[in-house]
């Protein structure tokens, strides 16, 4: 066959067309692009209003009920008041609505992002000097933002990073919350300018289940001290979920009795529903509203049994109503939390992308994953200057969303009008709620990522490297923290990828009886062995790392290292000519020198020609280039012809560079062919 000709591109040519065709402004394409920057003036004008509203309403509400209790409970992992997870709520609806190319994610407070914001949070206060416990008595009031504010100045007055000497724990807690949210949406803001969505792909399913599943066993061991109501500080640093475990055994006998039995309450209550939810989902129109009952329910309760007088119950709170004066984000608290930034955006990114993927894909439509690292990018910076934290797509509420009709992003817009309704007005019914009903809310809804350790096995059975990368996210999730654990599953899987092309199948072919066709001699029965001939498969890249495998692979299959051949027959010529000098027509071994001709020929050499199958084999760098010219050479100098079959154009043009065919080519045809069976066929023709 013969190779197309290319024509060779300009390649600054085209780089300086594309950039006078951006600079370039028209009407037409500022249209263009407002219409791509904010997708909701293309589908907004087309919306089929009788048939979409009455699901995103449906849609709407539920989330809405279901996304205030999480708001509130959420607020715990990120250590923050419950009012920054109403406004995060708020918020990201608002924007993503604008922005999202996605019909379906629900986009807001999620309990992994809420973590990370919340470990860098507690690692700041701890080294500005403030306790890090949280269950002082709280704060009374009459809801206002005024009394809030007042509550939230401490008796620590002191300059911090340019924050004024009235600050205290909580400003300087939410200061630290929207600088790290303001950098992480520049993060993803600069990742879409660049186009930097690729690197989404170094997180595998495995090192994101791993790291979710770590995270969830962090998250449950935060809350366990709300669970049985004993004060401990909150732990920083690596160990996190060690160190809090002991904490919680040394601390065990001063357990709330009160906080215990409404804890063994709620998660009975909880997980029931949930159970029966999941079991009668097909015949339910919509999901049981179980938390916001469950709060509703313990909110009276505690009230009116007045728990947190009477018993010592940890409850929420103050909440105010209205919205705090919006401010920009500290730019000194933005240099200190920069590099915590970096993964934050990662995987709010990734997570978000994925699931607004999975959706489309379901429902049959398209998204734009650059718009969608804009739209999440923006989810964070516009919200930090109104005391918001970072958001991401929620799995649980995004499947929540689909299974009650929704169509389009209205119903997220109608999600934030019931947070809002909550903002304005209800926020202070929740002061007597307790910490440990939202420590069993948190708990509960980490059901499915906790489920997955009864898929060890399946998975282990699927496969066993996938399974190893698991394990190991999620052990360094765990036991040291969630952003080196991020880091480890990605270099740990990257490692895996480079040990199985460093020591990847190597086999020897044999013929399938009858036809032209070749498998792996090892793994089949009833192959047969081609006469003088050995085909030798080779199941990855060929480059530097595994060089040396390749090389120990085909001599041992081939039974033959030509190198040891070669230096063995050179030291036998060597002593035949020393006897010969002597006037001695017997050889070393006492045979006449007509019979050293069959000595020099090997037992072990049974085949005149090696045909090399680089069917799997990628791409070739240097070195691979060179060692397939060093065995053609070798097996060259004990008589053996070394053939190529099923090479791709890469790698065909790598060899050519490379001089493997000569200045000329002219060998070409007799060293390349495009099928095992040809090469076969040639072998056995040659003399």
């Amino acid at each position: 066959m013969e190779r197309k000709t290319h024509v060779k591109t300009n390649r600054k040519e085209i780089m300086l067309a594309k950039l006078r065709k951006s600079c370039s402004c028209t009407p037409q394409k500022l249209k263009n692009f407002l219409m791509d920057f904010f997708p909701v003036l293309r589908w907004l004008p087309k919306y089929r209003c009788k048939e979409y509203i009455w699901g995103d309403i449906m849609s709407g509400l539920v989330i809405g009920i279901i996304l205030v209790p999480q708001a509130i409970a959420y607020s715990l992992l990120a250590g923050l008041k419950p009012i920054y997870s109403l406004y995060t709520s708020f918020f990201a609806n608002i924007i993503y609505f604008l922005m999202g190319t996605s019909r379906h994610v629900s986009v807001g407070i999620f309990s992994l992002i809420s973590l990370m914001v919340g470990q860098v949070v507690d690692r700041e206060l701890l080294l500005a000097g403030f306790d890090l416990n949280d269950d002082a008595p709280p704060a009374s009031g009459d809801g206002s933002l005024q009394n809030y504010n007042l509550s939230n100045t401490t008796a620590f007055n002191l300059t911090i990073a340019g924050i004024n000497a009235e600050c205290g724990k909580e400003c300087y807690a939410i200061g630290i919350a929207t600088a790290l949210t303001f950098m992480a949406g520049v993060y993803q803001v600069l990742m879409g300018i660049f186009r930097l969505g690729f690197v989404s792909m170094y997180l595998s399913e495995s090192v994101l289940d791993g790291f979710a599943t770590g995270a969830s066993l962090t998250i449950l061991t935060a809350q366990v001290k709300y669970l049985i109501g004993i004060k401990i500080p909150r732990s920083q640093g690596h160990g996190m979920l060690v160190i809090t475990w002991i904490n919680i055994f040394r601390n065990i006998s001063q357990a709330n009795l009160c906080d215990v039995i409404t804890s063994a309450i709620c998660i009975v209550v909880l997980v029931t529903a949930k159970e029966l939810g999941d079991r009668y989902k097909h015949k339910l129109k919509f999901p049981l509203p179980t938390e916001l009952v469950v709060i509703v329910v313990a909110t009276l309760v505690s009230h009116y049994g007045k728990l947190n007088e009477v018993y010592a119950s940890s409850v929420s709170g103050a909440i105010p109503t209205g919205f705090i004066p919006p401010k920009a984000p500290e730019f000194n608290l933005m240099l200190r939390v920069a590099l915590d930034a970096l993964p934050l955006a990662i995987v709010s990114f990734v997570f978000t992308v994925s699931l607004s993927e999975m959706f489309a894909k379901k429902y049959a439509y398209t998204i734009r994953a650059n718009q969608e690292m804009f739209a999440v990018g923006f989810c964070n910076i516009i919200p930090s200057f109104f005391h918001s934290f970072a958001t991401s797509a929620a799995l649980a509420k995004t499947l929540v969303k689909t299974s009650t009709g929704c169509q389009t992003q209205i119903s997220g817009v109608i999600s934030a009008m019931v947070v809002l309704l909550v903002l304005l007005f209800l926020a202070p019914l929740f002061y007597s709620l307790q910490k440990c009903v939202l420590a069993c809310i948190i708990i509960v809804s980490l059901r499915g990522a906790l489920r997955k350790f009864r898929d060890v096995p399946a998975r282990y059975r699927v496969n066993k490297v996938d399974t190893l990368v698991w394990v190991v996210t999620t052990s360094a999730s765990a036991l040291v923290s969630t952003e080196i654990g991020l880091l480890v599953g990605i270099v740990f899987s990257m490692l895996c990828i480079i040990v199985r092309t460093q020591r990847p199948r190597t086999a020897l072919l044999g013929q399938i009886q009858d036809t032209s066709f070749y498998e792996d001699d090892s793994e089949y029965e009833n192959l047969s062995t081609v006469p003088k001939v050995k085909i030798f498969r080779f199941e990855a890249p060929l480059y530097y790392a595994n060089r040396n495998y390749f090389l120990k692979s085909l001599y041992r299959l081939t039974n033959l290292d030509p190198n040891l051949e070669a230096a063995r027959r050179k030291k036998y010529e060597k002593k035949e000519k020393q006897h010969l000098k002597k006037g001695n027509h017997r050889t070393a071994n006492g045979l006449g020198i007509g019979e050293t001709t069959l000595q020099l020929v090997p037992k072990q050499i049974d085949f005149q020609a090696l045909v090399v199958d680089c069917s799997s084999i990628s791409f070739l760098d240097t070195t691979g280039v060179n060692t397939l010219k060093e065995i053609l050479k070798d097996y060259k100098n004990l008589n053996i012809s070394v053939l190529l079959a099923c090479c791709n154009p890469s790698v065909i043009d790598s060899l050519k560079r490379g001089g493997y065919f000569g200045k000329d080519f002219g060998c070409m045809q007799e060293m390349l062919f495009y099928s095992i069976h040809n090469a076969v066929l040639f072998a056995k023709d040659q003399k």
